[in-house]
């Protein structure tokens, strides 16, 4: 058999999940799309290897681990799309940049009364002095 037919499949496998990697939203058909990248990959590898007629079958060796290193790494995946699937109620690959924790609009590292700790001042509140008091607070204290 010729080099020619597994390269070209391999070739098209390749594509269609890259194809499959850019295009679905969804996390699982993502990761079935790197599945297919994979066993393309895998391909190639045992095509060279009896194509070279390699005496100790390298590309074969080379394989196998590449399907262990594909089974855990899917594994890992489905566990964390679950994860991901039981919090949020989807699977939805563009709504996952809002996994992060909401930011505070009230929470300013550049304001100097902020309850949190600042870029100035990593230490917090608790290094503040008496004196460094709100304007309002100030005015508040001045009146009582």
């Amino acid at each position: 058999m010729h080099l020619v037919y597994p390269a070209v499949l391999s070739a098209l496998l390749f594509c269609t999940g890259l194809y499959g990697v850019l295009a679905r939203r969804n996390a699982i058909l993502v990761l079935m799309s790197v599945e297919l990248m994979l066993n393309a990959v895998n391909l190639n590898l045992v095509a060279f290897d009896v194509w070279l007629r390699d005496a100790l079958h390298s590309g074969q060796a080379l394989t196998l681990f590449t399907i262990a290193i594909a089974a855990a790494e899917i594994g890992i995946g489905l566990a964390i799309v679950l994860a991901v699937h039981r919090n949020r109620g989807t699977a939805d690959i563009d709504k996952l940049r809002d996994a992060a924790e909401p930011r505070d609009p009230d929470d300013d590292p550049h304001d100097p009364y902020d309850a949190g700790a600042t870029a100035d001042d990593p230490a917090g509140p608790a290094d503040k002095k008496a004196t460094d008091k709100k304007p309002a607070d100030k005015k508040a204290e001045a009146t009582a």
